[in-house]
């Protein structure tokens, strides 16, 4: 069992437990076995003729079955925890019946989680249980955002099955994002633009990659504010996690009002981290999955 925090504490929990079972049984023996017990009252009120107050204890069947029940209580604090840090005489605890179940399946399943964690992708793609797995561990962790076709939703939780990633799509920049999280930052430009300069920013944006690009008015602007991340030709960079500009992904819309709001407000997105919540060999089989998936569009 867990520790107390202090043996105050301890002491304090173990005093009140026996003092209400003290209490218990002195009540218990004053309803039964009093001087007064079974005795009815001979004067006061009486109603519908014959009804009147008493003291009549209840019946005695109450009382083995508490009796019985108390028996129980002082064997289980006994043997189980309950009073205070006394952790019983078969030291019982839930954290220590979890390590057994743990050392339990690791004896079972260890060497085979192993093999797979240090597996090649190749051989976990090649192999239909070993992926169902995966699509399982993706079910529980991934899909309440990406859905559970890893296809995105909402214009705020990207798709996973297109191949264009804002972090980089290799084996090994996938499992950081899964293990690590990712934490996304567009700035809001509208304070330096203003609201023409955003329109026009829009509107260069959106031809980025075609011939009538160059000599835009924005693009001074587009140099001076967005190079350093999105690059001089608008296809991003994936160490900043600065999405391409020249693709037809856009993880918030391509629409002008959209993309007023990106250039204007900024925008923040967050992948948490699951390296705490997830071991090696469902993060393998993640990065498994989703490789597989984004290789097939």
């Amino acid at each position: 069992m867990p520790d107390m925090p202090t043996a105050f504490w301890s002491g304090w929990i173990a005093t009140v437990t026996i003092v209400s079972f003290v209490g218990l049984v002195w009540f218990i023996f004053s309803v039964y076995f009093s001087a007064d017990a079974g005795q009815e009252e001979s004067e006061g009120p009486v109603w519908d003729e014959n009804l009147r107050e008493g003291s009549n204890p209840a019946p005695m069947w109450w009382f083995w079955l508490i009796l019985a029940l108390m028996v129980f209580s002082v064997l289980y604090l006994m043997l189980y925890p309950g009073l205070g840090s006394y952790a019983g005489a078969l030291r019982w605890s839930q954290g220590g019946r979890l390590n057994e179940s743990m050392v339990d399946y690791e004896s079972e399943f260890g060497g085979l989680r192993s093999l797979i964690a240090e597996a090649k992708l190749e051989t976990l793609q090649a192999d239909d249980a070993l992926l169902r797995s995966a699509q399982r561990v993706f079910d529980r962790n991934c899909a309440v955002c990406h859905g559970y076709d890893a296809a995105g939703q909402a214009s705020y939780f990207p798709d996973l099955t297109d191949g264009e990633w804002q972090w980089g799509g290799s084996p090994e920049q996938i499992e950081q994002s899964i293990r690590n999280g990712r934490n996304a930052v567009m700035v809001g430009w509208s304070p330096i633009l203003g609201d023409d300069g955003v329109l026009q920013m829009v509107d260069y944006i959106k031809r980025l990659g075609q011939d009538d690009a160059g000599g835009h008015p924005a693009q001074p602007k587009y140099d001076q504010l967005c190079v350093a991340c999105h690059g001089l030709d608008g296809s991003g960079n994936a160490a900043l996690g600065a999405p391409s500009l020249i693709d037809d992904t856009w993880l918030y819309g391509n629409s002008d009002s959209a993309l007023q709001h990106s250039i204007a407000i900024g925008r923040t997105g967050e992948m948490p981290a699951f390296g705490e919540r997830l071991d090696e060999t469902q993060i393998r089989l993640l990065v498994a999955l989703l490789t597989q998936n984004s290789s097939q569009e």
